[in-house]
């Protein structure tokens, strides 16, 4: 089984709304859908028009994880679309590690110093990956103004890049 994870656009938009709604809704019953995401039929416009990013893992072809940058100000950046399918998480694999990598290096080599994201409290396991990975949880009157706040979203996390 061979990993490998791409850049991807709008051609992969079906793909990644099959997994993103799947995990969302199946398995997290958090509720959102289409309607409330745009963003995942708009992938090159809402991501990459900003100077942001998206990523998709593979295995054996299949897409099995994604991860997003939206750029939202000069030097600050959101982390949206953090899913790996149920039975490719883990640190056998480490998909999410590996995509979490690859953004912060995109970050790192686009002058993007602070990386924020909004999760759900329920994804518990994904808190202590963030933490894990040095992110702090802040309030939510500590993002930044611009920062693209989704209304499911109840848990801040900070990274800073400059130290």
């Amino acid at each position: 089984m061979m990993l490998e994870i791409k850049t991807i656009n709008n051609t992969y938009s079906e793909s990644v709304i099959d997994l993103i709604l799947t995990i969302q809704q199946k398995e997290f019953n958090v509720p959102i859908t289409i309607e409330d995401q745009p963003d995942l039929m708009q992938i090159e416009e809402f991501y990459f028009a900003s100077g942001g990013g998206f990523w998709g893992a593979f295995i054996d072809g299949e897409l099995v994880g994604t991860i997003a940058l939206v750029k939202f100000d000069k030097n600050a950046a959101a982390i949206r679309k953090m899913f790996v399918k149920k039975e490719f998480r883990g640190k056998e694999r480490n998909i999410a590690q590996k995509l979490l990598e690859i953004l912060i290096d995109y970050c790192y080599e686009n002058g993007i110093e602070e990386v924020y994201l909004g999760t759900v409290s329920i994804l518990k396991a994904a808190l202590c990956f963030y933490e894990r990975n040095h992110f702090k949880i802040i309030d939510k009157e500590l993002l930044p103004a611009k920062f693209p706040l989704m209304s499911a979203d109840n848990v801040f996390c900070f990274l800073d890049l400059k130290s």
